[in-house]
């Protein structure tokens, strides 16, 4: 059952589908697995739901008139406009969302998401992570607890 195209994904649209198929990887799966093998499984799932995904994108950086294309690396990106940095570790760390956020600055995007499968629980491994967005629709998983 994939995603049905249309001209124009929005990204709460992509956040939606990428929280679903995260959780269940993550449900089927468990923690302890290599990063990598998260990586793969989740850029397939998202395949399968009709999304165009692509992984370990150069992100080029500038500076002071020199341009760097081995600056950094996001694991995915989907659709061009939406990306999700991957952890397999026990805890997350504050520099990870800065990380994140930093790449969305970069590609100046909007909306990622931090996805850490090391973490016990899904809700407690993923985060949003925002950059100058405005939500145009609700979010498929409240990550801060608000109503």
């Amino acid at each position: 059952m994939g995603l049905e195209r249309q001209k124009e994904i929005g990204v709460e649209a992509i956040s939606a589908v990428v929280v679903d198929c995260a959780y269940r990887l993550h449900v089927e799966t468990g923690p302890g697995l290599f990063e990598s093998v998260y990586e793969v499984v989740l850029a397939r799932m998202l395949e399968g739901e009709g999304l165009a995904v692509a992984r370990q994108v150069p992100i080029p950086i500038e500076w002071k008139g020199m341009r760097f294309d081995e600056g950094f690396k996001v694991d995915i990106v989907v659709e061009d406009k939406f990306l999700i940095e991957l952890k397999s570790v026990e805890k997350l760390a504050p520099v990870h969302g800065k990380q994140l956020l930093t790449y969305l600055r970069l590609r100046k995007l909007p909306l990622g998401l931090l996805i850490n499968f090391g973490a016990a629980t899904f809700k407690e491994g993923v985060r949003r992570v925002v950059n100058h967005h405005v939500e145009t629709a609700g979010s498929k998983l409240d990550l801060h607890g608000r109503k």
